[in-house]
């Protein structure tokens, strides 16, 4: 035997060991031997033979002629994992899928949100499939932001998130100047099998809990928003050319000397959607919706491009907007600012009085705004017949109405939920709440959005036969993918019968009945339930579970209609400086109407999964932000009483919502004075074993304010009429972490 040759034994083990390594995979022998460095004839027939014997003995199988493959003694699965504030995890897979259950310790390195593989345990029939963690493959982030406690010898960071359920060690050398108890950003360094924390560096210092730079801050750090753009964005875009030639102006519609205006709020700065309004000779009314042009500016695979496709959305947080574009794009050359020449794509409609659409127009124009209007100034013109413009108005406003009598007529789902917004001071100190709710001005804006919307996805999704037949011929004959009725929906799916079940069941504690009997009808019939909780106790609690009882919307190439709208077809179009999705639907049109193709299903699938994942972590950091407000408003309400409804029932607390500024707060389950309360599942309600005292899901009740935790983001509160009531004065600053 060569001195290089392996043993027979050596090899048929380093053969399995390597399969087993790379379990998820199948090799041929020669993949198998280059791997394994056997370099001459007689090993590989060597190779070959031992291949076969595992074959033999079940430790291998064949997964096709000549491919070979570690034979599974466990079950496997891949997905992601969420943990809970106990340490315990579920790793989530599909819809279809059910959930396994990881013990706290059986975690291993993974972190929240991480896509991880499992090893199943077996349980019994009919109970929840266990498994732990074997492999972290991808992180979902590396970097965390919490509060720093400093020892003579080490540190550690006690992260923000529940959901990251160990502490960081930090060693003295890379505490980056922090002070004990001040809010850090930290990099993940390595977590060593056997030890009981990770290890990581402190890389940004914010500063100490509770100042308002600091918490912005560290909310932006939490969700990996951008505190400003790369200044190779900002260069390449300040040296767009901006100038509008003549060339481009003849390519266009223009639209320049027909009545046009903007309705935004008081305080906007981006304005991507105009109206337009005219009476033609045919006695219909030419209502045009333009959307500025931001696809002639932010040209595919660009620095600009890139960097909005990964900020996908503009975030905002209670004090600031996180632009999805630079500013120069986003609130001067894309802006429809009146009085000033502005490039727009347009979705233009003929309708009747009675607003019937009897023709339509997409393409790319140039207007003119005659006016920039706030929607205060626009409700004042519908409501005192006065003011400039006002005879337009009037007209949009009466024909917005038509459309959106139509709507509710196919089964269209208006929620109407006041949004919270705060009055901040100089140094973003909350000072006051008030409620932001739509009237007639935000629903005429909104009803000719839709109406966009909805007609741009039907053109892109159906088309005409003989457009898609000559469209087909022409991409099969260049050998490209055919774009057919390629598009980005913006789809709701039907909520599940449990979800409107319970809902159902709620709303006849108080009353309400629901008729469930099909889709059109359940949608009317929670229609119907938002206009009858109006000014009622439990009109915020009902209104919640009902949009709490709908699935997410999303976006996709696969259509599936939008449920809440009552549309088969429906995109998002309109608002292209703020999302990306409206930009590849600006392009797809382009692309349409030029009889080219623009992307593929794939590739459009992976920006709108993106987009999906960005449009949630901007939805989570505005939420983290007003209920940072929310407790930092309440700080010093410590003691105060005041009327609130019982907005959530869980087996661990009850949940109320102050009725004058709408901020929720908990009663911990375990905090329930004067009798033994049980938790009643089925009613939504807690029962008092002796006393039969009741707390249920809509009740009005009169709640203390006990602690306001700035760090936590949390609000507690007592009901006002029970026993030993003592507001907790809690100096969160200086309190030691977990």
């Amino acid at each position: 035997m060569s001195r290089n040759k392996k043993p027979k034994k050596f090899l048929f083990e380093e053969v399995l060991a390597f399969l087993n390594y790379n379990d998820s995979k199948s090799f041929n022998y020669k993949q198998l031997g280059a791997a394994m460095e056997l370099n001459n004839e007689s090993e590989r027939f060597m190779l070959i033979e031992t291949l076969d014997a595992l074959v033999q003995q079940g430790f291998v199988i064949e997964t096709e002629k000549g491919k070979y493959q570690v034979k599974q003694t466990k079950q496997y699965l891949t997905g992601t994992i969420d943990f809970t504030s106990l340490g315990t995890a579920f790793v989530v897979f599909s819809e279809t899928e059910q959930d396994v259950f990881i013990p706290a310790r059986k975690s291993k390195d993974a972190f929240q949100g991480d896509l991880v593989k499992v090893s199943l345990i077996s349980r019994k029939s009919g109970r929840r499939k266990e498994g732990e963690v074997v492999e972290v493959i991808k992180r979902a982030k590396t970097e965390f932001v919490g509060t720093i406690k400093i020892n003579p010898k080490f540190a550690f960071v006690v992260p923000d998130s529940n959901k990251i359920h160990v502490d960081f060690f930090i060693r003295t050398s890379d505490i980056n100047g922090a002070k004990d108890g001040q809010k850090v950003k930290i990099k993940f360094k390595e977590w060593k099998a056997g030890e009981q924390n990770p290890t990581a560096v402190v890389d940004t210092v914010f500063g100490f809990p509770g100042e308002h730079k600091t918490e912005m801050n560290a909310i932006m750090a939490e969700y990996g928003l951008p505190e400003h753009f790369p200044d190779a964005v900002e260069y390449e875009a300040k040296k767009l050319p901006v100038e509008i030639t003549k060339e481009e102006i003849a390519k266009r519609r223009d639209f320049r000397n027909i009545t046009t205006f903007t309705i935004d709020p008081v305080d906007a700065k981006d304005f991507d959607d105009a109206l337009s309004i005219e009476k033609l000779d045919n006695g219909l009314w030419e209502i045009g919706v333009h959307i500025a042009d931001v696809s002639h500016y932010l040209k595919i695979n660009t620095i600009l491009d890139k960097e909005a496709v990964q900020r996908a959305t503009s975030v905002y947080l209670v004090d600031r907007c996180i632009p999805m574009l630079p500013e120069v794009l986003s609130n001067f050359v894309c802006s429809l600012r009146p009085n000033e020449e502005k490039l727009c794509f347009s979705a233009v409609f003929q309708l009747d009085d009675d607003a019937v659409i009897h023709d339509q127009w997409f393409g790319r124009t140039i207007i003119n705004s005659d006016r920039r209007f706030t929607y205060e100034e626009v409700q004042t013109i519908i409501e005192t017949k006065e003011g400039d413009y006002k005879e337009e108005i009037f007209v949009l406003d009466r024909l917005a109405k038509k459309l959106r009598d139509d709507r509710t007529k196919k089964g269209s789902i208006f929620f109407d939920k006041a949004e919270v917004k705060f009055n901040l001071d100089e140094n973003g100190s909350p000072i006051g709440v008030f409620f932001k709710t739509q009237k007639d001005a935000h629903k005429l804006i909104e009803d000719f959005m839709l109406l966009a919307n909805r007609r741009v996805a039907e053109y892109l999704g159906k088309g005409s036969k003989a457009e898609n037949d000559n469209e087909g011929k022409k991409s099969k004959a260049k050998g490209k993918e055919d774009s057919g009725n390629l598009c980005v929906y913006r789809i709701h799916d039907v909520p599940s019968d449990e979800k409107m079940a319970e809902l159902s069941q709620v709303a006849a504690r108080f009353g309400y009945q629901m008729n469930l009997g099909g889709k059109q009808k359940a949608a009317q019939s929670i229609n119907k339930l938002l206009v009858d909780v109006k000014n009622k106790k439990e009109q915020s609690m009902m209104e919640l579970l009902a949009v709490r009882s709908m699935p997410k919307a999303i976006y996709t190439t696969k259509n599936a209609g939008h449920y809440g709208l009552g549309f088969e077809y429906y995109t998002h179009f309109t608002s292209p400086i703020r999302r990306y999705p409206d930009v590849l639907v600006h392009r797809l049109l382009e692309a349409r109407l030029n009889h080219k193709n623009y992307s593929s299903k794939d590739e459009l699938e992976m920006l709108c999964k993106h987009s999906n994942d960005m449009e949630r972590v901007a939805a989570e950091a505005e939420r983290a932000s007003v209920k940072y407000k929310q407790v930092e408003f309440m700080k010093d309400k410590i003691g105060q009483t005041f009327d609130g409804v019982i907005s959530g029932v869980t087996e661990w607390g009850i949940y109320v919502e102050i009725i004058e500024n709408r901020c929720e707060g908990m009663i911990r389950s375990r905090d329930l004075k004067g009798d033994q309360f049980a938790f009643d599942e089925e009613n939504y309600r807690y029962v008092g074993r002796n006393t039969k005292k009741i707390y249920a899901l809509g009740d009005t009740v009169k709640i203390m304010v006990m602690d306001a935790d700035l760090m936590k983001k949390q609000l507690n509160y007592a009901f006002a009429d029970m026993e030993d009531k003592k507001p907790k004065f809690v100096d969160h600053k200086r309190r030691r972490g977990r």
